[in-house]
């Protein structure tokens, strides 16, 4: 049984896995962790391919009751038979998204580091809102979510969060109990053995 007072994981696919090993190695992944939710981030703006991608690892997710999401398509999450959307443009299509999936799918919204849009995102009828990066990264305008968000979030908002975005095991012993959720994609995905890497972070929790 989980543990509640214990952040749950929430993979996060590279944007363009290669199809012919990574179905077989999220498995062995799988085999060693049990993530909440697979975050489907594929970069892949073909219809056809995202939908090929996301049979093949929604098959392999719901074999193990693991919700999946995919990254921005609404349209095309509720046509494959997934278990919601995240949004990546903050608060702005929470509530197109809401209306046009319906109450049950997930919706998930990144908010970067803004609490305001967290809350916006929240009251527009997110199911959790994500934010990040709470690493040092050189990509974006070099913003990081701090610890001292997460807390207030966690401490003043109902809504459940997401730390995401160039984590390490030390992060992720610190955010621990600040957060609902710790997403991990190219923290593992990157290294030469992803289930022994997260592992090693799953360890971190304690």
């Amino acid at each position: 049984m989980a543990d509640p007072t214990r952040p749950q994981l929430y993979l996060v696919t590279p944007p363009a896995p290669d199809m012919s090993s990574f179905p077989n190695l999220l498995e062995r992944v799988l085999d060693r962790a049990e993530p909440a939710c697979l975050r489907l981030a594929l970069a892949s703006h073909d219809a056809d391919t995202v939908a090929r991608t996301a049979d093949t690892l929604r098959e392999i997710a719901h074999a193990r009751d693991i919700a999946c999401v995919l990254d921005r398509h609404v349209a095309l999450a509720a046509r494959l038979g997934l278990d919601g959307v995240h949004l990546t443009d903050g608060s702005r299509g929470v509530r197109a998204a809401r209306k046009e999936l319906g109450a049950d799918p997930i919706v998930g919204s990144f908010c970067g580091t803004s609490s305001h849009d967290g809350m916006t995102a929240a009251e527009a009828g997110a199911d959790y809102v994500a934010f990040g990066p709470v690493g040092g990264s050189a990509l974006g305008d070099g913003q990081q979510a701090g610890r001292d968000l997460f807390a207030w979030w966690s401490e003043m908002i109902e809504l459940p969060v997401v730390a995401e975005g160039v984590l390490t095991p030390a992060l992720v012993a610190d955010l621990a109990p600040a957060t609902d959720f710790l997403a991990l994609g190219e923290e593992i995905w990157a290294t030469d053995d992803p289930a022994a890497t997260l592992a090693a972070f799953t360890a971190a929790l304690g």
